[in-house]
């Protein structure tokens, strides 16, 4: 007996370190040749596909020159920093081939060979065509200003900051292919389906990560595929069909102008997705935001019930006007939210949010409204002209106690049906984010 299991364990050894093997022997390579470089289509063609991929909101940090790296990013193993990929041809890209590129941003393989963490969404870039490939090596080698700029090593210390395992992961979780077009769907869906799943990257944010930071789902065919998900103390929302916290009650239309204008009747962008509204869908064409607003309301919900839970109350409203004595949530909104957001939760026009109903506020995790609360809204910049309202930060203004007082008020007023938040939740946000007032990076291509 122990001497089958000393055979069984033995093979199975074997096959591991054979699967490692070639993983790092045979690592998917890029499929261009170098002489394609000269031929990759117009500036204009260039900057176009540089917005659609959105490089900017990772490799840049405010007051940073553009595309020089440095931005802090969290990951269940330590912090990891974004590099500089400007045509420096010491500390950035300066000597990388088409070819070099293409793997670096398709296969997560850098010109030295050692792997990229998934932080790159090149799980994602992985489906863009090879020509969008040409066009992104065009504009970051020939347009893009050299920042000498050295790369900030990562916070993970060793054995942990090995990365050799990276090639087992993408063996494992990456598919190396490019976005194939599906025959039973017209050409504006699967442009709307290229878009979400390749350049756009939307699943990095949008779809929840397993134990080994992994996206769970790459694509529609899984229910879980950008069913939502917590990223660096923000939630990312549901981009699926559920009618409260997902995409069910927002039309194409609204789709189409909360990724155009930053806002809608339900939401405005925060977080992460102010970064990709300031450099990115802003500037998509009206065709490209159409088709990206078709395929979404194409995903149904997630949890398989489109049924509508909210319906709105003024229940709120009345006791908010009234003289009855307010709870400490009340009272802190009549001193500090109401001005903006309305009795009635409603907000002031599309630019100032509305609360009642909105899928952020009513999501099961609160992370966003307890960071808002205390970090405030970043600039939000529309035709480079920056707002003219944005959410103030009241990280000074109230205690831990407060902020859970109000977000629970707000979570559970004019017919919001959300889980109270507790003040330990708000602490412990408070010890991990930092003020977002002044925090924006715009991209001028000319």
């Amino acid at each position: 007996m122990v001497k089958r299991l000393i055979i069984a364990v033995s093979v199975v050894a074997v096959l591991a370190i054979g699967v490692i093997l070639f993983a790092i022997l045979w690592p998917a390579k890029s499929t261009l040749s170098n002489a394609d470089a000269g031929h990759a289509g117009s500036l204009e063609l260039a900057e176009y596909s540089t917005r659609l991929s959105d490089c900017v909101a990772c490799h840049s940090v405010p007051n940073g020159k553009p595309f020089a790296g440095g931005l802090a990013m969290g990951t269940p193993l330590g912090t990891i920093y974004s590099t500089n990929i400007t045509p420096d041809p010491k500390t950035g890209i300066g000597t990388y081939s088409l070819v070099d590129f293409d793997n670096a941003v398709r296969h997560g393989i850098a010109k030295d060979g050692h792997r990229l963490y998934p932080a790159m969404p090149y799980p994602s870039y992985a489906k863009l065509s090879d020509d969008e490939i040409k066009l992104l090596y065009t504009y970051f080698s020939k347009h893009v200003v050299p920042v000498e700029q050295a790369n900030r090593p990562s916070d993970i210390s060793w054995p942990l900051n090995m990365r050799w395992p990276l090639a087992v992961w993408n063996l494992v979780f990456a598919d190396p292919k490019t976005y194939a077009p599906k025959p039973d769907r017209d050409e504006r869906w699967n442009r709307g389906a290229y878009l979400v799943q390749g350049p756009g990257h939307c699943g990095s944010c949008h779809t929840p990560r397993g134990l080994t930071f992994q996206e769970v789902a790459l694509n529609e065919d899984s229910p879980r595929f950008l069913s939502g998900a917590l990223l660096d103390g923000w939630k990312a929302s549901s981009l699926r069909g559920e009618m409260d916290v997902g995409l069910g009650r927002w039309s194409e239309a609204d789709i189409v102008a909360f990724l155009k204008n930053g806002h809608n009747d339900y939401a405005s962008v925060y977080g992460s997705m102010m970064d990709a509204f300031n450099n990115s869908t802003q500037y998509m064409t009206d065709y490209d935001v159409g088709a990206i607003a078709h395929y979404l309301k194409s995903l149904p919900p997630a949890n398989g019930n489109s049924a509508k839970n909210y319906a709105y109350d003024p229940t709120t409203t009345d006791y908010l006007r009234s003289a009855e004595t307010k709870s400490l949530g009340a009272r802190q909104y009549l001193r500090n939210c109401v001005w903006c957001h309305g009795y009635d939760g409603k907000g002031q026009g599309n630019q100032l949010a509305a609360l009642a109903g909105n899928p952020n506020v009513i999501d099961a995790d609160a992370e966003s409204i307890i960071n808002i609360i205390l970090n405030g809204a970043g600039r939000v910049v529309k035709d480079e002209r920056p707002d003219s309202y944005r959410m103030s930060s009241f990280r000074v203004l109230m205690s831990d106690a407060d902020v859970a007082a109000v977000a629970s008020f707000i979570r559970s007023g004019w017919g919001n049906k959300a889980p109270a938040v507790r003040e330990k939740d708000v602490t412990e946000l408070r010890d991990k984010t930092n003020t977002a007032s002044d925090r924006v990076v715009i991209l001028k291509m000319r």
